[in-house]
């Protein structure tokens, strides 16, 4: 429990003491009398308990993305919700109103959310200016993956990772693996990260024996011309372990619920606040300066790779290539107004429309020409893996400076990773997250927007 460098033996204690003091004290402060608070207190340690195990809300850790806290919070939050009320309704004689209960809640999460982020930005601090919870680990393998690995310990001091020695198994000064046991025994190191590629099937076997002997932790780093670079999800058919290519989170019922309602909320909040008094005047301006509809609509290719009708205000003058050539800088095609629109992504907004049909999301790829698409397919590796969700207005590739015309096979590669990276590691909050990115990006002017 109490390992070098480890404060999880104490934290996590505390920190379920803490979150149910909150939710005893505040029960008291927002319920009075009479209120069967021994009942409620039992009833919600049980559930507040059963709850955390099963979402891992105390699983947070030093390398955790601030994202996936948010996330958790949101997760407690809503099943947190249905405790409480299910409480209510099973003392459905209590004359208690839904906003007593819903502030209730809302105050116990708000305290529960500055001690998490509290204790996360404390910890940080005390490793960097105090140097305390540090974790003194080690490197086998000498590659551009470990090196990696190397500039991120030694340029994040926050997360207290102290880095010992890199060991190279293959090159000029080469140790041999027993070297590396001696040393990490003898400086008492914490953790051990070895590199597949530089290790052999014999020197992984004595690694893995001589940590489990230790009392050493032990992490690979992926070697990516392997299965193992990608993101596995492991699991069991009766004792039989079974790895599956990637888990995408989007797929679990609860987390396509959330979405879907995002999707919808937002949709509604442009359309009707937005678009409905924006539509007319972009028409008129449209129509004074070129002939042609107001709106544009292209064929692009969606979830599981349907096509659908993509909409936008149009830009450019009514042309027979526009479904064929995408948009350069200083297009003679786009029109005055569109390159306003275009600058400060207006011409997007009818795209809440697809949303709202359930054609898009908010948030996800962003969909190319049915044209572009087979191209992409046939030249770009793991194109197609995009497809595996709903296709977005912006998304992660967009805010990280993936947007607008493809110049080069490198930019659809890394369009692709960071889709992928998207799909693979979605939260609600890293979509909130994106939007406010977007707009942000939007007013502040892009210099790929044109």
């Amino acid at each position: 429990m109490f390992k070098s460098g480890r404060y999880s033996g104490l934290l996590r204690p505390i920190s379920y003491g803490i979150d149910l003091f909150f939710v005893y004290f505040f029960a008291f402060e927002f319920f009075g009398e009479p209120f069967p608070y021994f009942n409620y207190v039992i009833y919600l340690t049980i559930a507040w308990l059963l709850l955390s195990l099963r979402s891992g809300f105390y699983e947070i850790y030093r390398f955790t993305h601030l994202a996936k806290i948010m996330s958790l919070l949101g997760k407690q939050g809503v099943v947190f919700v249905l405790i409480v009320f299910s409480f209510f309704g099973f003392y459905n004689h209590l004359e208690t109103s839904a906003s007593t209960i819903f502030n209730y809640i809302l105050m116990v999460m708000l305290c529960i959310a500055v001690v998490k982020f509290g204790i996360y930005y404390l910890l940080k601090k005390y490793r960097l200016h105090l140097g305390g919870n540090v974790r003194k680990v080690v490197i086998i393998g000498l590659n551009q993956k470990t090196d990696q690995l190397r500039k991120f310990f030694t340029t994040n001091p926050v997360y207290g990772y102290q880095l010992s020695k890199t060991f190279d198994l293959k090159g000029p000064n080469k140790v041999s693996i027993e070297e590396c046991m001696d040393y990490i025994l003898h400086e008492k190191i914490d953790e051990i990260y070895a590199s597949v590629a530089e290790i052999g099937n014999k020197d992984i076997l004595k690694l893995i024996d001589f940590v489990d002997n230790n009392l050493k932790i032990l992490k690979f780093l992926p070697d990516n011309k392997e299965i193992f670079s990608k993101k596995l999800d492991f699991t069991y058919y009766g004792v039989l372990p079974i790895l599956s290519m990637r888990k995408i989170p989007m797929d679990e019922p609860f987390n396509k619920f959330l979405k879907r309602s995002f999707d919808i909320v937002l949709s509604l909040m442009v359309i009707i606040g937005v678009l409905s008094w924006l539509t007319p005047l972009i028409g008129i301006l449209i129509k004074l300066e070129s002939k042609g509809p107001v709106f544009f609509k292209q064929k692009r290719n969606g979830l599981d790779y349907q096509e659908f009708f993509c909409y936008k205000f149009r830009s450019m003058k009514p042309n027979p290539m526009a479904h064929l050539h995408q948009i350069s800088k200083g297009d003679a095609r786009v029109t005055r107004v569109g390159k306003i629109i275009r600058k400060t992504s207006i011409d997007e907004l009818p795209q809440f429309i697809n949303v709202l049909k359930g054609e898009m999301s908010v948030v996800g790829p962003r969909p190319h020409m049915v044209s572009h698409t087979e191209m992409y397919a046939e030249r770009i590796d793991k194109f197609m893996v995009r497809h595996f969700i709903k296709p977005g207005i912006t998304g992660l590739a967009q805010v990280s400076g993936y947007r607008g015309e493809v110049e080069d096979d490198n930019h659809i590669i890394n369009r692709v990773k960071y889709d992928i990276f998207y799909l693979e590691n979605w939260s609600l909050f890293l979509d909130i997250k994106i939007v406010f990115q977007t707009i942000f990006n939007a007013l502040r002017g892009e210099e790929k927007a044109y």
